[in-house]
């Protein structure tokens, strides 16, 4: 993107928010985020989406500077989430002539959220109609639970960009320097991740269009090596491993949890484990752990007994990987106790319950703190587990 053209008459008019510390208030973004808005300049003018309330007068202002004294024929919603429709009311009051195009679900959604009549000014599509403005044709693409039922995605089939809602998307803002993979695979696990199923069909309806510009609603516009982001959105919502390696996550209470998930993660290295990625649950960000659970094809999960269950840290990362759908996946289980270990048997009730889970069959039991026997049990579970 040059400036804020995304093309010649696709315009950039979405906000950096660096304020924003938790998104939906539970993901933390130490690089902010954005909230991408869009305007289409034809004989009829599209408006793509709003954005949040906190910052609504950023955006009108970016839309005032790009439109001067033309007015919007429409303003497309894709996507009913309050950081993308919170300025709904404001823009049809702004531009009373303007109509509201959405699916029905996007409308009913609409009067949930807001005290607003929409009335004779909605237009109300579905999977393949085309909104004609001019040279710039929109088709309408029905995107149900990525990750909201009622999203819908946009083909322009003019300049080929799928304007694709929550689809690819990341966090951090657009001025932010960091590499593409890291973020969006946080934000596709923690945002998007159990709908793989409803990717995966997205993605092959968009084999079918010929797309040269994604322009999401979260993160930067991709314009370049298209098929690099196709195919980690290919692997991700198919619940394929992205590397071989293994996560080490270990929830501990006074260290020695921790120094048996530190050794287990050195022996691991030296059995010839190609990467090796340790967290600490209770003081590490969840939504990575659960990023990094995703990324790689092993795991090792170390706990504490605690009131004779699951250390809650270990207990609230497992809930996590389970409401993501976490499959196709190895994985080892190490359990502290001093008078009755318990977790060991409830993490493995727990990935008894997801889909596709392997198992190690030796579990490691640690009495209080590790011995130079556990060693010996921890090398037989490494190499069990990389076999």
């Amino acid at each position: 993107m040059k400036g804020n053209k995304v093309t010649e008459s696709i315009i950039y008019v979405g906000v950096n928010d660096k304020e924003m510390d938790l998104f939906e208030n539970q993901y933390t973004t130490p690089n902010g985020i954005s909230y991408n808005s869009y305007i289409i300049l034809d004989e009829k003018i599209a408006i793509m989406d709003t954005v949040d309330a906190r910052k609504t007068d950023e955006w009108m202002q970016n839309i005032e500077k790009v439109l001067a004294d033309k007015k919007p024929d429409y303003l497309v919603v894709s996507h009913m989430e309050s950081d993308h429709s919170d300025n709904i009311a404001n823009l049809m009051n702004k531009y009373p002539e303007m109509k509201v195009v959405g699916n029905t679900q996007i409308f009913k959604m609409i009067n949930q959220f807001f005290d607003i009549e929409v009335g004779e000014r909605g237009v109300t599509v579905k999977e393949g109609d085309v909104l004609d403005l001019g040279k710039h044709k929109l088709q309408f693409i029905s995107a149900p639970m990525v990750h909201w039922p009622e999203v819908m995605m946009s083909y322009e089939q003019t300049e080929k960009v799928l304007f694709s809602a929550d689809g690819f998307g990341k966090f951090g803002t657009l001025d932010t320097d960091e590499e593409w993979a890291c973020e969006a695979r946080r934000y596709y696990f923690n945002i998007v991740g159990k709908y793989g199923a409803n990717v995966q069909t997205l993605l092959k309806k968009a084999e079918n269009l010929d797309i040269q510009i994604i322009c999401p609603l979260h993160g930067p516009i991709l314009d370049e090596n298209l098929s690099y982001y196709i195919e980690k959105y290919d692997i991700w919502s198919s619940y394929r491993p992205e590397e071989e390696g293994v996560l080490v996550a270990y929830a501990s209470i006074h260290g020695n949890t921790e120094k048996v998930a530190k050794k287990i993660a050195e022996i691991l290295k030296q059995k010839g484990a190609k990467k090796v990625a340790i967290t600490d649950l209770a003081r590490d960000d969840v939504a990575e752990a659960v990023e990094d659970a995703f990324k790689y094809d092993k795991m090792v999960v170390a706990s504490s007994t605690y009131n004779m269950g699951i250390f809650p840290p270990m207990e609230h990362f497992l809930l996590h990987l389970k409401a993501k759908n976490y499959q196709n996946r190895k994985v080892a289980i190490i359990e502290n106790g001093s008078w009755a270990p318990a977790s060991g048997k409830l993490m493995k009730n727990m990935f008894e319950q997801m889909k596709d889970i392997t198992i190690c069959e030796n579990m490691i039991t640690i009495k209080s703190a590790m011995k130079n026997e556990n060693i010996s049990e921890m090398e037989k579970l490494a190499e069990e587990l990389l076999k």
